[in-house]
């Protein structure tokens, strides 16, 4: 029986398995769907989509750095146990390795480690451990030279917090340094300067500074004239806002001297020209129950 896209899709809707594994299941069963779920389970891939449905905001960042490219993973676990698991350390690093070659999460994903996908090995890795895990992303770039660190380092280039920099001119010390500071900054730093910045997050900035300033010069014992709101006040707040989250822009942490991020890579003879900052669990969203709830959860199984 020929296996059609959309049968791959059914099982794969049902059980949470990968594309890879719902088409070679149903192959193997010549597109018997029951055989194919038990083929599944067989191979303990069905045990694994049980477990797709629970939170993975743990896990651990990783960065490989080759040449003038680097590039940096970030895999996720439900618990932070996991990131100190070898087995799991070591799939991390073959994904991070992996990730050179490719340019987006979705090669990777279809990327071969050891005779497998990327996607198969996290998938049978979820079996084998007993967690859900997740290849949440992957980041990019390419220098001069290209310089890394890793904060809460777990393993040699994996941790909690991975940063990539990449740039022309200066010194590996120098860029260790950016790294640094990357890592520490607060808050942190979404893009080299305004131009890279998410249009959106600007947008929405905007808003809420243009309604937060009318609302306090409204409730002004000496209101201001709105030209003056729209054309001085506002403006000024978005400089700042700018000069806030732009990497170039922010005072260098790293230095003892009031200096920012682009005075001191004009002093070590470096242009910064891309970063990367993946730090584990960031924007996921953790649902927390008490105690009552976990323990009737355990209950009901």
């Amino acid at each position: 029986m020929a296996v059609t896209a959309s049968m791959v899709k059914e099982l794969r809707d049902s059980t949470g398995a990968g594309m890879m594994d719902a088409k070679k299941a149903l192959t193997e069963t010549d597109g018997d769907m029951d055989a194919a779920l038990d083929w599944l389970r067989t191979k303990g891939l069905a045990k694994a989509a049980k477990k797709a449905g629970r939170t993975a905001a743990e896990g651990l960042v990783a960065v490989v750095v080759e040449g003038g490219k680097g590039v940096a993973v970030e895999v996720n676990s439900e618990t932070d146990f996991v990131g100190k698991n070898d087995d799991f350390q070591k799939m991390v690093g073959a994904i991070a390795t992996a990730a050179l070659g490719v340019d987006d999460l979705d090669a990777l994903k279809a990327a071969k480690i050891g005779g497998k996908t990327v996607e198969e090995t996290v998938t049978e890795a979820i079996a084998t451990i007993g967690e859900n895990m997740t290849l949440r992303r992957m980041g990019k770039v390419e220098g001069g030279q290209v310089l890394s660190y890793v904060h809460n380092a777990v393993a040699p280039g994996m941790g909690k917090i991975g940063v990539l920099v990449a740039m022309d001119g200066g010194s590996e010390d120098f860029g260790r340094q950016v790294a640094m500071h990357i890592a520490a900054a607060d808050p942190r730093p979404q893009a080299l300067n305004e131009a890279g910045l998410d249009p959106a997050v600007m947008a929405k900035e905007l808003e809420i500074q243009t309604a937060k300033a009318l609302e306090e010069n409204a409730a002004s014992a000496k209101p201001k004239p709105e030209q003056v709101i729209h054309n001085n006040i506002i403006p000024g707040r978005m400089k700042k806002f700018v000069a806030d989250i732009s990497l170039l822009d922010q005072q260098f942490v790293v230095s003892a001297d009031k200096i920012t991020v682009a005075e001191a890579a004009k002093q070590n003879g470096a242009t910064i020209t891309g970063f990367v900052r993946f730090e584990v669990g960031e924007g996921i969203e953790v649902v927390k129950e008490d105690f009552a709830a976990e323990v009737a959860k355990a209950v009901k199984g």
